[in-house]
């Protein structure tokens, strides 16, 4: 019998068809790496962040509280297209922004 709400049908099927993925949980122990610390990140994650050894990582802080972790080329590229953008609205209203600086 399906479920109804206020004598209208209501499907469950979209719970698990409509994009809703679990995300990737993981404990990560700090080691110590000579005269510093360090996490090994394990195979999976890896494989979702799209890196490999020897590529650069970077941490920034995200809007919760905690740290974000992204492929540096990401970053750089997001980075490269925000400084595109402001370029364009200094370029834009270069006469207004001149004169509100005074």
């Amino acid at each position: 019998m399906p479920l109804k709400f206020r004598d209208t049908p209501i499907s469950l099927a979209c719970y698990n068809g409509c994009g809703y993925i679990a995300g990737m949980v993981l404990e990560l122990k700090l080691r110590k790496v000579g005269n510093s610390v360090g996490v090994v990140l394990p195979k999976e994650a890896l494989a979702r962040l799209n890196v490999h050894e020897g590529d650069t990582l970077t941490l920034t802080d995200a809007p919760e509280g905690g740290l974000r972790v992204t492929p540096a080329t990401a970053g750089r590229e997001q980075f490269a297209r925000q400084m595109n953008a402001a370029e364009g609205v200094i370029r834009r209203y270069r006469n207004t922004l001149r004169e509100l600086a005074k």
